[in-house]
C-alpha cells in the first residue's frame, strides 16, 4: 500500500481561528539529560494546545508524520495548532509494524526535500510507536539532526517508545537493528486519544505498564493488580496515574543510563523473548506488547526456576495478563532452535553472550548473561 500525502505543503500566515476548551495538563515530568533534557506533559486535549506545542517548535517549518489510521482522527487538530508556521508538510504512511522500514524513511525524506525544509525544521510524530520510532530516526538523520516532538496516541507509545530517545526501523533479520539514540524536544501525551484505541492495542500497552511495576516498583505492581479493571474500562483518572507512574519510572532509568550501558537494560524485561516471537511470526501479526507479555511470563518462569521469585508470583502474573486478554506463552510452533537463533541476533547480545532481564523479586530486576542451554531447554520446553 502506497503512502498517502497531501499534494502540496501547507503555508500559513496569521493566527488560528479556533478556541481552546478543556485543555488540562494533569502531570508534568522531566527527563534529566543535561542539555538534552525535555519535558513530558500528560493531560486532556493537549493536541489542540497551540501554545504548548509551538513553544517546542524552534523555527517556522514543521513536518507532521502520521499514518492512515491516526491522521484522519487527529491530524487536523494538530495542523490547526500549527497555523502560523510558514511551511507545514504532512506525511501519512501506511499503518503497521511491517511498514517500519528504510523504505518508509526514504519516503519521508523524499517529501521533506521536495518541499524544501531546512535545518530549522521540526519533525512531529503523531501516532504510535512505529510512527514515533521512524520520525525520530528521520529527524536524527535529516541534515545530520533536526528537532522533533513526540505526540504519542497509543498507550504503548505513551508509556514506552516516546520516552527515552530510542529511534529506528526494523530489518527482516531483526527488530530495531537500525537506528539511533536521539531525544525529542518534548513529549505531549493526550490521554483522550486512548478513547479511540482498539481494545487489543490498549491491552498491549498495558503490558508495558505492568513491566514497570515488575522491574522497579512493587507498590505500583500491587496498584495495577487492584486497578486493572478501571484501566481496561479506560477510566481517565486511572489511565493518567498509570501513564504518569510509568513515564516517571522510565525517565529515572533513562536519566541514569541514556544509552543502555547498564541500568537501562532492565527496561527490556520480556523483550528478548518478545522480539524473537515478533520476528518469527512476522512483524504486525503479534503486537509488540503481546509479544512482550509472553516474554515477561517466560522471564518470570526462568526467575522462579532460579529460586528468585515464587511460583505463586508467576501464577499471579499469568492471571493478571489473562484478565487483560494477553498471551502468556510463546507460539506453540516455535522451537528451541528458532528461539536460540533469533535471540542470538538480538542487539542486547554482547560478545556472543545472550543477556536476559530476570526478576530477583517483584519490583527488582537484574540483567544476567549466564543462562545455560539446559535452562533454556527446560523453560521453552515447558511453554
Amino acid at each position: 500500500m502506497a503512502p498517502r500525502d497531501r499534494a502540496a505543503p501547507r503555508r500559513y500566515h496569521g493566527r488560528p481561528l479556533f478556541l481552546l476548551e478543556q485543555v488540562v495538563i494533569a502531570h508534568t515530568l522531566h527527563v534529566d539529560l543535561g542539555e538534552r533534557s525535555y519535558p513530558i506533559f500528560i493531560g486532556r486535549e493537549l493536541l489542540r494546545d497551540r501554545d504548548l506545542l509551538r513553544r517546542h517548535v524552534g523555527g517556522s517549518q514543521v513536518v507532521l508524520v502520521s499514518n492512515e489510521t491516526v491522521a484522519p482522527l487527529y491530524a487536523e487538530r494538530v495542523l490547526q495548532a500549527l497555523e502560523g508556521c510558514s511551511l507545514v508538510t504532512e506525511v501519512v504512511l501506511p499503518d503497521g509494524e511491517q511498514h517500519k522500514t528504510l523504505a518508509s524513511m526514504e519516503h519521508i525524506f523524499d517529501r521533506v526535500l521536495a518541499d524544501g525544509h531546512n535545518r530549522t525544521t521540526t519533525f512531529i510524530a503523531l501516532g504510535g510507536g512505529v510512527v514515533g520510532d521512524m520520525t525520530g530516526f528521520a529527524a536524527a538523520c535529516y541534515q545530520r539532526g533536526v528537532d522533533f516532538i513526540q505526540l504519542p496516541t497509543t498507550l504503548l507509545s505513551q508509556v514506552d517508545s516516546s520516552v527515552g530517545g530510542k529511534t529506528g526501523v526494523n530489518h527482516a533479520l531483526g527488530k530495531n537493528m537500525i537506528g539511533a539514540f536521539y531525544q525529542p524536544q518534548a513529549v505531549l501525551i493526550d490521554i483522550d486519544t486512548l478513547q479511540t484505541l482498539p481494545a487489543r492495542e490498549l491491552a498491549a500497552g498495558l503490558a508495558e505498564v505492568v513491566k514497570y511495576g515488575l522491574i522497579c516498583d512493587a507498590g505500583f505492581y500491587q496498584w495495577l493488580l487492584g486497578n486493572m479493571p478501571r484501566l481496561l474500562a479506560r477510566e481517565e483518572a486511572a489511565l493518567a496515574e498509570a501513564i504518569e507512574r510509568s513515564c516517571a519510572a522510565k525517565a529515572a532509568v533513562v536519566a541514569a543510563d541514556e544509552r543502555e550501558g547498564g541500568l537501562r537494560a532492565i527496561l527490556n524485561l520480556g523483550h528478548t523473548f518478545g522480539h524473537a516471537i515478533e520476528t518469527h511470526q512476522g512483524y504486525g501479526n503479534w503486537l509488540h506488547g503481546e509479544a512482550v507479555a509472553a516474554g515477561m511470563v517466560l522471564a518470570a518462569k526462568l526467575s522462579a526456576m532460579r529460586g528468585w521469585i515464587s511460583d505463586a508470583s508467576v501464577a499471579e502474573l499469568v492471571d493478571l495478563q489473562l484478565s487483560m486478554g494477553l498471551p502468556v506463552a510463546a507460539p506453540a510452533e516455535m522451537t528451541l532452535e528458532e528461539f536460540r537463533t533469533l535471540m542470538g541476533r538480538d542487539k542486547k547480545v554482547l560478545d556472543g553472550r545472550l543477556r536476559l532481564v530476570l526478576l530477583r523479586e517483584i519490583g527488582a530486576a537484574t540483567v544476567v548473561d549466564d543462562v545455560t542451554e539446559g535452562e533454556l531447554a527446560a523453560l521453552l520446553g515447558s511453554t
